[in-house]
């Protein structure tokens, strides 16, 4: 049953992609590659998991598991150079954990902008404030001037 509904919703698809002429070349050449290309994983199990996390009222287009499938092999292959850089020649759960650093880091790094953010919000209002504040207890008064005559304070 899965799999007519992946059908199903693959079927409109084709038809949506030939009313959208504006592509770019470097998607257009990665979707040929594409076509006639295994996988480094199985797409069902991303697809189960997308689905997981999505509203059920979503559909995913075949570019998009395509592109999730071509992106989780390029992250993979990241990782293990990362690992390969270890000296050891057994790798171990520790060399595994640095080569992930950088991806479990995304949350705090988001979280740590949000910081920074609220905190250069808090110091704009502190500017504005004191500015009201400037204004308000130091009044000036402009002197008014006849035209032609040049100002001076000291009459």
């Amino acid at each position: 049953m899965a799999k007519k509904k992946d059908t199903e919703l693959e079927e409109p698809e084709e038809i949506e992609e030939s009313e959208e002429p504006e592509e770019t070349e470097e998607i257009e050449g990665t979707e040929e590659e594409v076509e006639g290309r295994e996988f480094a994983f199985a797409m069902a199990p991303i697809v189960r998991l997308m689905r997981d996390e999505l509203d059920s009222d979503k559909l995913i287009r075949r570019r998009v598991k395509t592109g999730m499938n071509l992106w989780l092999e390029k992250v993979c292959r990241k990782v293990t150079s990362k690992i390969n850089e270890s000296e050891y020649t057994v790798v171990e759960l520790d060399d595994f954990k640095t080569a992930i650093e950088p991806y479990e880091m995304i949350d705090d790094v988001e979280q740590e902008r949000h910081r920074i953010v609220a905190t250069l919000e808090k110091i704009k209002q502190d500017c504005d404030s004191l500015i009201r504040d400037v204004n308000r207890k130091f009044i000036t008064y402009e002197i008014p001037t006849t035209e032609g005559e040049p100002e001076s304070e000291t009459e």
